[in-house]
């Protein structure tokens, strides 16, 4: 996607790096496979912690109809689509135009209604319930800009809801070194360990921008179940809960 000098949440050179594959949004065995993999103790941490941010009832058949989703950098849309089938009124953006054409055309035949639009935060107005920004902060330049920009559009009390990874040598021998130059899971260069943030950054970060940090959450890979799942350690990724002041 290009992208204007001026746009302050998002670096052209990582806009343009997920759109040269954005053709494998949807492909679970393609360039996003980690993410497909990823989904599920993703969408289970964000269930629970939504579930009991709103007193809803996750067993029910749409939990959360009747409130706002702002999914910032949401790709394809692969959690945007079942965010909209829990209820939510889905709003995903995204810098890559290419990635928001991808995530229309899904959605449509998948039968759901999702506002797309290829914007950043600071172009949008209005205010949600939910802001979601998973696997997006350690792409953006400047990580303050990006995370005041996302609190400006959720409403007072809101939950904010994000993933990322963890600046430890941890970190950069498994996300880096492992998933990108072994297992080629990932393009290399998908990732710059330096733009990895530690928990205690980014609750700082969140705080200065008027969100208080409620819970951290790890999840690590399990190579003989082949798959994702929710822990306690946050060495490498992990999941972020918050609420708006």
């Amino acid at each position: 996607m290009a992208q204007p000098a001026t746009n302050t949440t998002a670096s052209a050179d990582e806009v343009a790096r997920f759109e040269a594959i954005a053709e494998a949004w949807w492909d679970p065995e393609g360039d996003f496979k980690p993410l497909h993999l990823l989904n599920p103790p993703r969408l289970s941490f964000l269930v629970e912690k939504l579930a009991a941010h709103f007193g809803r009832n996750p067993t029910d058949p749409c939990p959360f109809s009747g409130l706002s989703l702002l999914d910032i950098g949401c790709g394809g849309g692969l959690l945007s689509e079942p965010m909209a089938r829990l209820g939510f009124a889905v709003t995903g953006i995204d810098a890559g135009a290419k990635n928001i054409a991808i995530a229309r055309l899904h959605a449509a035949q998948s039968g759901l209604t999702i506002d797309f639009r290829s914007l950043m935060p600071e172009d949008l107005t209005g205010q949600f319930d939910v802001v979601m920004a998973m696997e997006v902060v350690e792409h953006v330049p400047d990580v303050s800009v990006f995370l005041n920009a996302a609190a400006e559009r959720l409403r007072p009390g809101g939950a904010f809801l994000a993933a990322t990874l963890n600046r430890t040598p941890k970190a950069f021998a498994l996300a880096i070194v492992g998933a990108e130059y072994l297992l080629r899971w990932l393009p290399p260069g998908t990732h710059d360990w330096r733009h990895f943030l530690r928990p205690s950054e980014f609750a700082a970060k969140l705080r200065k921008a008027g969100v208080n940090s409620l819970a951290f959450e790890g999840v690590r890979f399990d190579p003989l179940q082949d798959r994702w799942e929710r822990c306690r350690s946050l060495d490498v990724n992990y999941l972020v809960y918050g609420a708006k002041l």
